[in-house]
């Protein structure tokens, strides 16, 4: 927008753009407390992570781990805790094996990923090797080509 001499009104703007965007950062500092007792004063949120969060203070940058926050402030952040433990791989080898149905079709399975692997890459090698035929064809016409 210009004035009557015609220049342009950006910097009151401007300046209350900054003035703002201080504000509101000073309005989202928080106080976060861990479970062990820690407390962060007036801090800002900075990055979030999939393990925990970036607190920025007076003091500095701190990581926070989402285990060493409460509860509420976890799901504030939408956290999910991970699941436990798996089942060990030979845990479930050891369960099949006491069932001979289950290790047949186990083995069976794999055989037959095997197979299947072994015929596509024979596939693709027969498909991108030339025959001899092939080489011997080539190499007449290029000595041909050499005589000629």
């Amino acid at each position: 927008m210009e004035t009557k001499n015609g220049r342009i009104r950006r910097v009151k703007y401007c300046g209350t753009l900054i003035l703002a965007v201080l504000f509101a950062s000073l309005a989202l500092s928080e106080d976060f407390k861990t479970t062990n007792g820690k407390v962060y004063k007036d801090a800002t949120v900075s990055r979030i992570e999939a393990d925990g969060i970036v607190l920025r203070t007076e003091v500095g940058i701190s990581k926070v781990y989402f285990t060493e926050l409460p509860q509420e402030v976890q799901e504030r952040f939408h956290w999910a805790k991970p699941d436990g433990p798996r089942e060990p791989f030979y845990g479930r080898w050891a369960a099949a094996a006491e069932d001979p149905a289950v290790l047949a079709k186990i083995i069976a399975f794999g055989a037959s990923i095997i197979a299947s692997v072994g015929l596509v890459i024979g596939h693709i090698r027969s498909r991108r090797q030339p025959t001899m035929r092939a080489k011997r064809a080539s190499r007449r016409k290029a000595v041909h080509r050499a005589r000629s």
